[in-house]
């Protein structure tokens, strides 16, 4: 493949909700630019951008696939991402470096969950939209209500480029708006078409040409003036129109028949974005001061959005150039980690297959191998620039897992391999909780963690097995209370003797604990304080009455006796623990259960279910908004009922509704619920 200048290059990402045709819809790009001789299959496994086990097992696309063809002289490069809501974020890298994002949606459904999740990162990060409506070669769907859906959801911008003549079984025909033809496909996958005049297209035609008008001050005036447009500023129009959003462009398709994708790759060679529209990008200097990285700055600048292991090729790196030529041998610096890396192989992607090459212009997309300091969201520069692109924001954890190893002697195994697939995906989070004792993995949806699991246990070797986590609660408490602790230790010897009176009183939520001494006289020498407050400390950590921490506590130690002889360090941290598990006990305590802030985003008809679900969680509502064609309700409900939640969230609502969720607060567990877990632990602990 040649190399492309920057204005010849297309970057988008194939994005949308599960089921909605993303992949057929790249196996017909690949078809109709001559990569491919047929059409692969996803039931079949032979598809070029779900080539990895998992995928050709579960049939979904897990993994974003960077895929590259030529067509009408530009270089398309498109990235097929996943659009089950697990696997959703992969996106997100994509969407950063892509110059457009191709939203694909069923025609059957119309727009959905997933599909707004997309749009919401896409128009965050700045990029232009296109749609294509797919699958109307299914029964019973209709044009229409899409794009009704679709306007619904995303405003009247939304403009329909090509209309389907003839949907349903045998659809073949598509009505080309703006260079009103009507184009007659082949139904063989091949995406050939003949085409002929249109004039049903006349006012569709029109129509476009006043939204292209309105985008521009200075069209609109022309258009005013002279009644029409002349066809290159039309032309021109369009394309400014599609940068600002001024015309959200709408493609009909089968992507199983490969029927109306070509005049969807013409606009795109055409008219679509460039990394020349986008030549400014920010960087972040060391000293955090920003600066800009220019498309045409001399020096190259890689932004890395995706890392992964691929078994016999190792460690591979995919990266957008934002600036300069990348050469093979080149020597760059990691800005982000303060590390050098040589350059040792370049390669173009389409799926599985890989170009090698000896440079890249700047804008183009491509992936390295083997580098040994970088990671995703990394920044690579030549030079002497001292600057690293911001990272990808990924969405929070919504699905927690306990994970053991059932092999003795795995745990470094098992540790090195958690840190690795977390640099592969960023998604999946895990940390060793040394208050619960327990290592956390958390992720999108169970099916996620699924996932990264089995693969944890075929390259790492391992075995292990996921439960339920502690909820991480808190012990308070109610009342002020005191207490006067002696501790005395004589075993012939040297003894050990101390005496610790002591204070407590509740803090406001939230406070922390707190530990002052009010010691008056000489009762108890000044240097015994530190003493006391090791005790405290400890206690606190241990927890008091069921093993968890202590918060928001203020302890205050005033007063106590001393031994000239046998008072020591140890004595008095034995004492000041003991005082202040007596004090605790005496003051009400209570236990405290971390509140979460739920957003569930669901569709209008699955409301009762869910609302119903979140009631039996002892979820409390704190709000409801539409948001298009879903509402999406906001509540607080305790971590301890949210287990499986995002499964079970997907299971009442046919795999169309996703939340979020982030720790609010702490408040108190409710008396019943309090009195389990307490004896529960003193169980455990008799055990």
């Amino acid at each position: 493949m040649k190399t492309y200048p920057s204005e010849d290059i297309r970057n988008f990402a194939i994005v949308g909700h599960a089921s909605s045709g993303k992949t057929m819809l790249a196996e017909s790009i690949e078809a109709a630019a001559g990569a491919i001789n047929r059409l692969g299959s996803i039931e079949a496994g032979t598809t070029m951008s779900d080539y990895h086990d998992a995928e050709k097992e579960r049939q979904i696309s897990i993994n974003a696939t960077p895929l590259c063809v030529e067509f009408g002289g530009k270089k398309l490069n498109f990235i097929d991402t996943p659009g089950y809501l697990d696997f959703m974020a992969e996106a997100l890298g994509p969407l950063r470096v892509c110059d457009a994002a191709l939203v694909v949606i069923n025609a059957a459904n119309g727009v959905e969950v997933g599909t707004t999740k997309v749009w919401d990162w896409s128009r965050e990060l700045g990029v232009p939209h296109l749609v294509a409506v797919n699958g109307l070669d299914k029964e019973l769907v209709d044009f229409d209500s899409g794009l009704a859906s679709l306007r619904e959801n995303f405003g009247n911008k939304v403009m329909p480029l090509t209309v389907p003549m003839n949907v349903g079984p045998g659809f073949n025909q598509v009505m080309d708006v703006l260079n009103k033809k009507l184009l007659t496909y082949e139904t063989d996958g091949s995406g050939k078409f003949t085409e002929e005049d249109c004039p049903e297209s006349e006012d569709l035609h029109t129509e476009l040409i006043e939204l292209i008008a309105e985008s521009d001050d200075s069209l609109l005036e022309k258009f005013f003036e002279q009644g029409n447009l002349t066809e290159e500023e039309l032309r021109s129009g369009l394309h400014k129109a599609l940068q600002a959003e001024g015309l959200i462009p709408v493609f009909a398709t089968s992507s199983i028949t490969n029927v109306g994708v070509t005049c969807l790759m013409d606009f795109i060679a055409r008219y679509g974005s460039s990394p020349a529209d986008h030549p400014v990008s920010k960087g972040i200097k060391s000293d955090e001061s920003e600066t800009e990285i220019n498309l045409t700055d001399k020096d190259p600048v890689l932004f890395i959005y995706k890392t992964m292991n691929e078994g016999h090729v190792g460690s591979q790196s995919f990266f957008k150039l934002h600036a300069g030529t990348l050469s093979h041998g080149a020597d760059l610096n990691n800005t982000t980690h303060k590390a050098s890396e040589r350059i040792n192989q370049i390669h173009v992607l389409n799926g599985k297959d890989r170009t090698p090459v000896d440079d890249l212009s700047p804008g183009d997309l491509g992936a390295l191998v083997k580098l040994k300091h970088t990671h995703t969201c990394d920044t690579l520069v030549g030079g002497k620039l001292d600057a690293a692109l911001p990272p990808i924001e990924f969405p929070g954890a919504n699905i927690h897992f306990a994970l053991r190893s059932k092999g003795k002697g795995d745990e470094d195994k098992i540790a090195a391999g958690l840190a690795a697939l977390h640099e592969e995906d960023p998604t999946f989070i895990y940390r060793v909780d040394g208050d619960l004792h327990q290592t956390v993995i958390s992720g999108q949806g169970e099916l996620h963690l699924t996932v990264v699991c089995k693969r944890l246990e075929e390259r790492y070797h391992v075995e292990i097995e996921l439960s339920e986590p502690r909820v991480p609660l808190r012990e308070a408490i109610t009342i002020p209370a005191e207490s006067k602790y002696r501790h005395k230790k004589q075993s012939g010897g040297a003894g050990q003797f101390a005496e610790v009176w002591m204070r407590i009183e509740p803090r406001e939520r939230d406070s922390g604990v707190e530990f002052i001494e009010s010691l008056v006289g000489q009762n108890v020498s000044r240097s015994f304080v530190p003493s006391v407050r090791k005790g405290v400390e400890q206690a606190c950590r241990d927890g008091i009455i069921a093993g968890y921490g202590v918060v928001d506590v203020k302890i205050d130690f005033y007063d106590g006796k001393e031994h000239p002889v046998d008072s020591k360090d140890v004595a008095f941290q034995t004492a000041g623990k003991h005082a202040f598990r007596e004090a605790f006990k005496a003051a009400k305590p209570c236990l405290l259960e971390p509140i979460m802030h739920v957003e569930i985003m669901v569709p209008e008809e699955f409301m009762g279910a869910v609302m119903g679900d979140l009631n039996s969680r002892r979820g409390k509502i704190q709000g409801m908004d539409a948001d298009g064609a879903f509402q999406v309700v906001k509540a607080h409900v305790p971590q301890m009922d949210l287990y499986k939640y995002s499964t079970n969230l997907r299971s009442l609502t046919e795999g169309r509704g996703l939340h979020t969720e982030a720790l609010s607060h702490y408040e108190n567990m409710p008396r019943e619920m309090e009195q389990k877990v307490i004896a529960s632990n003193q169980s455990n602990g008799e055990e």
